[in-house]
């Protein structure tokens, strides 16, 4: 029967201070059999917890640079968390590091008692306040070498199990513990091994055992993989922590994977993926150190010498990486696409000339077999890693023509091509889209349809713009014949969903989505188009382009060259018996007064305007000579909207903000409520109202919000994947139908509509920062008011 030493001395007499010192005696002989301080910490910890009556036992060790400690607390089966705490007189464990004597205090809690040993002591209430435990009771003792009389480490006691102080029998055994381990400690960090893998300063960090590493090193032997990869798979530990460990086995710098990497083209060329994959290794970039390798084994590099003679007379920078994430980046520069071949390979067959050529040369060079690939190429990929534009960027003088992707709202770095190739690239895309190559004084405008080029069915809308230096740039918008999203998945909350649900259901009248280029408004139109396409219904459209394809849509492309516009095309459609009609854009008068006149005569009307807000759309239209009294019959509803990036959730970070962040949010989603009533009677009470909400909504049982930070991975571009839709629903009823036939301001219609249960732009956005969906930079990002 093992004793707890926490209980009263008196309870068993001298049995029970036998019976506790033979338990401690045992302990003892087991730390002296031990291999590691790791192993004293983490095996040994329950056992002496139950020998002194203890609900928790903490080992700190002295760090390297001597002015602090540090404990090792295991989380689970393979995660290990460390505290650090300065020897200073301002904590209970760094004040007995700092004075090198024990301490035994019955309440953490009692600032006086506190202030009695020393002026500065306090206990950190922050740590009991983030993990729900409550700290009471504690006995701390220094571990000190017995040699040098240097200090090692410090023990310490938290909470004794019968809630009692610790007794004088838990302090006498906790000062011979303190002894052996300084003797134990002082022994084991004498001279310690040299390392016998690349992993082992996993080992030396404490995230594994020494026995879980020599595992693991087993389990890759037999299911014939790298070791990393069952430390990865097997034991969670991240690439970053493998990544550290081999870089500090070799000496050198680690060199993670970067999705935005641009290829290095020049470093390689004569560089195929066969000798990179056999050799492992791979040139990065050329900077002022020299050229940067990426290798796996640096030392088999160095010994080799296979990268001096690749690149002679050049400094070799190696860095070292995980076999993952080289794979990881081997792809990223020779990826295959379509069997069209890595762009890489396509860039090192262009032979570069420096001399300026004529006309005829970049027609010739144009229609060169390795450039059209490269196009294709280049075409390909974007549309792969869901790029929504292409910017070919032309540099003057001999800088290499820069070309990037937009990805989720942001332009990414894709590859760099040869000064000597900008004009003939921009040729080459002027013949795919039928432009003059002639012309490079005045913008032009033309598609390109890929399938002629490509298995790949895309179009895409092509800009060029002369630029100084007589160059020019290409602007090409990949336009996917992609099916349209269903209503419930474009981000709208609950409340929006219904209200939009109620206004497009009806037989007849007018909706707008509204918002600047690029906002998702055509996306939102052709979701609504889908909810209410059904066999019995004749639906019309006239795009320009048209970009979204659905079945049972009879879909016109607006040809202006031919007369073909949307007011044309809005008249043709009166006389083709249309249920529902969507005019990707009413821009003048004559458009926007025979859509109304639809709406009026019995149809369902849907159409876009590049207007910031709700209110602002129907002042717009009044604006542009629409009759109040027609128009206020015509109107369902004005959805504005704007996209944000949505954070990554796969590496987004959480966090408890503050009540000043609260508060500054609360003010900021009040402050365009500010006209209602509720906040004209007592904005007090409306706000307190407000904040009630979001508690019940959005809080958690103990009332905390969460939210999160962008972090950054592999799957995303920094901390954000992907974007989320902010919406402003305005809906024509009653009272805002005869606002609107009173033509009152935009500030009158925006306070009526909040009142009938709009949220503004920014307060939607401000609920998907609640949810954790994106973060309030974003929001601001987009969001004016």
């Amino acid at each position: 029967m093992t004793l707890a030493a926490g209980k009263s001395p008196t309870s068993g007499g001298v049995a029970t201070r036998l019976a506790f010192f033979k338990g401690l005696q045992a302990i003892t002989t087991r730390i002296h059999a031990t291999h590691n301080i790791d192993e004293i910490i983490f095996e040994l910890s329950a056992d002496l917890c139950e020998l002194f009556g203890a609900e928790r036992l903490t080992i700190y060790t002295v760090d390297d640079a001597r002015n602090a400690i540090v404990s090792k607390v295991k989380m689970g089966l393979h995660k290990v968390n460390s505290i650090r705490l300065p020897i200073s007189e301002n904590s209970i464990a760094g004040y007995v590091a700092y004075a090198k004597k024990m301490l035994n205090i019955p309440d953490v809690y009692d600032e006086a008692a506190l202030r009695a040993i020393s002026p500065h002591l306090e206990f950190r209430k922050e740590v009991d306040e983030v993990t729900g435990y409550h700290s009471k009771q504690m006995l701390v003792a220094p571990i000190v070498s017995n040699e040098k009389g240097e200090l090692e480490g410090v023990l310490q006691l938290i909470n004794s199990v019968d809630g009692q102080p610790f007794t004088p029998i838990a302090e006498e055994g906790l000062l011979g513990l303190a002894q052996t381990l300084g003797v134990a400690f002082a022994q084991r960090t004498k001279a310690p091994a040299a390392p016998r893998s690349r992993y082992d300063l996993l080992v030396t960090e404490a995230k594994i055992t020494r026995e879980e590493l020599d595992a693991a090193t087993r389990k890759a032997r037999e299911r014939k993989v790298p070791t990393e990869e069952v430390l990865i798979e097997d034991m969670g530990l991240g690439q970053e922590e493998i990544g550290q460990a081999v870089a500090t086995f070799f000496n050198v710098k680690y060199e993670p994977f970067h999705s935005d990497r641009i290829k290095p083209v020049d470093l390689l060329v004569n560089i195929k993926r066969e000798f990179v994959e056999q050799s492992h290794w791979l040139p990065l970039e050329e900077n002022e150190e020299g050229v940067v390798i990426m290798a796996t084994d640096p030392e088999q590099i160095r010994a080799s010498r296979v990268a001096h003679n690749v690149f002679p007379n050049k400094n070799i920078v190696i860095r070292a990486t995980t076999v993952r994430e080289f794979r990881k980046t081997v792809d990223q520069f020779f990826e295959a696409s379509l069997d069209m071949g890595s762009v890489d390979d396509l860039l090192s067959d262009l032979v570069e000339d420096e001399q300026d050529s004529s006309m005829a040369e970049e027609l010739s060079a144009a229609a060169d077999n390795e450039l059209v690939k490269l196009v294709n190429k280049v075409i390909v990929d974007a549309y792969k890693q869901g790029a929504s534009d292409i910017h070919i960027e032309p540099r003057p003088g001999k800088e290499k023509t820069l070309i990037r992707f937009r990805k989720d709202g942001t332009l990414v770095p894709y590859i760099e091509v040869p000064a000597s190739y900008r004009n003939p690239l921009v040729t080459r895309i002027k013949i795919m889209c039928d432009l003059d190559i002639s012309e490079r004084r005045k913008p032009q405008d033309g598609k390109i349809k890929f399938r002629k080029y490509s298995p790949l069915d895309i179009e895409l809308r092509v800009a060029t713009l002369p630029t100084a230096g007589g160059l020019e740039d290409v602007v090409m918008r990949i336009l996917a014949n992609s099916e349209p999203i269903p209503l419930d998945k474009l981000g709208l909350t609950e409340n929006n969903l219904s209200r939009l649900m109620s206004a497009i259901t009806k037989p007849y009248g007018i909706f707008f989505v509204c918002g600047p280029t690029g906002s998702g408004k055509t996306t939102t139109l052709h979701s609504i188009l889908g909810h209410i396409n059904t066999p019995d219904t004749k639906i019309w459209t006239a795009e320009d382009p048209v970009e979204i394809t659905q079945k049972g849509l009879r879909q016109v492309q607006v040809n202006r060259k031919a007369g073909l516009d949307f007011a044309t095309m809005m008249r043709a459609f009166l006389r083709a018996d249309p249920d529902v009609i969507m005019v990707g854009e009413m821009r003048d008068h004559e458009t926007v007064a025979v859509g109304l006149e639809a709406s009026l005569t019995g149809h369902l009307v849907f159409s876009t305007l590049h207007t910031n807000s709700a209110p602002e759309s129907i002042v717009r239209l009044l604006d542009m000579g629409m009759d109040p009294f027609n128009f206020a019959d015509a109107l369902l509803g004005v959805l504005a909207q704007r996209l944000a990036k949505r954070l990554c959730p796969k590496c987004k970070a959480a966090y408890h903000p503050d009540v000043a962040e609260m508060s500054n949010l609360l003010d900021e989603y009040c402050l365009d409520l500010q006209m209602t009533t509720p906040f004209k009677e007592d904005a007090d009470a409306a706000r307190k109202a407000v904040a009630k909400q979001w508690q019940t909504t959005y809080a958690d049982k103990q009332g905390q919000f969460t939210f999160y930070k962008p972090v950054g991975c592999d799957d995303c571009t920094k901390g954000y994947r992907g974007r989320v839709g902010l919406h402003e629903l305005m809906l024509g009823t009653d009272d805002t139908k005869k606002r609107i036939q009173e033509r009152a301001r935009v500030a009158e219609l925006l306070a009526l509509a909040l009142e009938e249960g709009m949220r503004t732009l920014r307060q939607d956005g401000i609920e998907k920062v609640l949810a954790g969906i994106t973060d309030m930079a974003q929001v601001r990002k987009v969001c004016v008011r």
